[in-house]
């Protein structure tokens, strides 16, 4: 992950929260010095860590911080993740932001967790997707691989996905497809969404890498699988659409290479932590 990046970021958002000047931290405090921990008030895994570590040290002053729980470990209602010393107006100046990536990263990893382990015995990759908060995509999608999940494309440069709104511009699946090897260098994947089995037979006939059966039912999802390894065994197969805890098993168990879900992010219940001073 790119340093340079991730500070531009965090920055953005520190100027955010605290604008102009914090009115209470410079009115309260005379340069006092404490030691502060951040506690969780509920069971989860930790992600973001090193983002909120680094909240603080871009506030400048001379802060110590001692983290005890590692990235990706899990922690217990009432156990202390982090204990951070130093002035008083640095540590509560970036209390807000810290807890804030804390707790929205620790809750997509504990949820991306939760599915993965109902298919850990089952040779599927669970994958994230574009459905995440504006301007927070880079820490939302790293949460879910910590949570053991792999992140889909990044953003509409990683590869081709050919949508039903594609498709309808431009008239059919064959002439999306085509468009698009006239003018994408090949190294680039190319994705088709499919949502019938109509559809999919038109595209086991195109130069394309991988079909994603869209919105099928753990039945369908079975015989498209079967369908497709034996016309074009080659091809990746992703599923998506609805796929959650109480169901992600069942389409696991129809043989594709991956399964996409938005609720990993979109859907994951921030964690409860909270920052106290001691």
């Amino acid at each position: 992950m790119n340093p340079i990046l991730v500070d531009k970021l965090l920055k953005e958002y520190l100027l955010e929260d605290i604008g102009r000047v914090d009115l209470s931290a410079e009115g309260v405090f005379r340069g006092e010095r404490v030691t502060a921990v951040i506690v969780a008030k509920e069971e989860g895994i930790l992600a973001g860590l090193p983002f909120a570590s680094r909240v603080f040290r871009l506030l400048g002053g001379d802060i110590e911080i001692k983290p005890l729980k590692r990235e990706g470990e899990r922690f217990k209602e009432g156990e202390t993740i982090l204990v951070i010393s130093g002035n008083a107006k640095t540590i509560l100046m970036g209390e807000r932001l810290a807890l804030n990536i804390l707790q929205r990263l620790s809750g997509i990893a504990t949820k991306t967790a939760r599915l993965v382990e109902k298919i850990k015995d089952l040779p599927v990759k669970l994958l994230d997707t574009r459905k995440t908060t504006p301007g927070f995509r880079l820490f939302e999608k790293y949460a879910v691989k910590v949570g053991g999940g792999e992140n889909h494309r990044f953003a509409l440069y990683d590869m081709v996905m050919i949508k039903d709104n594609h498709i309808k511009v431009a008239g059919s699946i064959k002439e999306a497809v085509n468009r698009v090897r006239q003018i994408i260098p090949p190294f680039y994947k190319v994705e088709v969404e499919v949502s019938n089995f109509e559809e999919l037979e038109e595209v086991l006939g195109l130069p394309v890498d991988i079909v994603m059966l869209d919105n099928f039912t753990p039945e369908q999802a079975r015989q498209a699988v079967s369908l497709i390894r034996a016309k074009n065994p080659s091809l990746e197969i992703e599923i998506s659409g609805g796929i959650n805890e109480d169901n992600v098993r069942d389409f696991a168990l129809a043989g594709a290479d991956y399964l996409s879900s938005g609720s990993v992010i979109h859907s994951a219940r921030w964690l409860d932590l909270s920052l106290k001073v001691v």
